[in-house]
């Protein structure tokens, strides 16, 4: 049965995530650091985790599987989440997939490093009603695939 794993710290598409979710019938698992107001549904569940770096991280990769879709915007967790099996997809609407997650590993190091360094001050770019559109159609298709996988076991 796939799960949809939320990492909720800062993730801008609760509510869509939520909506397809709820669509799809799946159990939907919001994960984070402290509590927060979230929408209230019968497949949705909170996730406290203790307070500390990674932990909520470590609780989504160490249950994310095959079947399994996952939303965050943190690259090492879709790496671990990609290397599970899982669908990985950003809130962006951008998918990690095997194939490019080595690059947008590299990226992040690089960005991570010219930012310690004072090279570059910006952080990304603002999120965008383009982007929410932009989820809310991926995470779509991604909730299909998943269901084909988690029904073909």
């Amino acid at each position: 049965m796939t799960v949809l794993f939320v990492d909720a710290d800062a993730c801008p598409v609760k509510d869509e995530a939520v909506r397809v979710g709820e669509r799809h019938k799946v159990e939907i698992k919001f994960v984070s650091n402290s509590w927060m107001r979230l929408p209230e549904g019968d497949l949705i569940e909170r996730v406290v985790v203790p307070e500390g770096p990674d932990e909520a991280d470590n609780w989504i990769a160490e249950r994310a599987k095959e079947g399994d879709v996952v939303v965050t915007a943190d690259v090492p967790l879709a790496a671990r989440c990609v290397k599970a099996g899982a669908l990985v997809i950003g809130p962006t609407g951008k998918p990690f997939r095997e194939d490019g997650i080595g690059m947008r590993l590299a990226m992040r190091d690089l960005n991570t490093h010219l930012r310690e360094t004072g090279e570059i001050r910006e952080g990304g770019p603002s999120f965008t009603k383009a982007d929410r559109s932009r989820f809310l159609n991926q995470l779509e298709t991604i909730m299909r695939a998943a269901r084909r996988i988690s029904g073909a076991k």
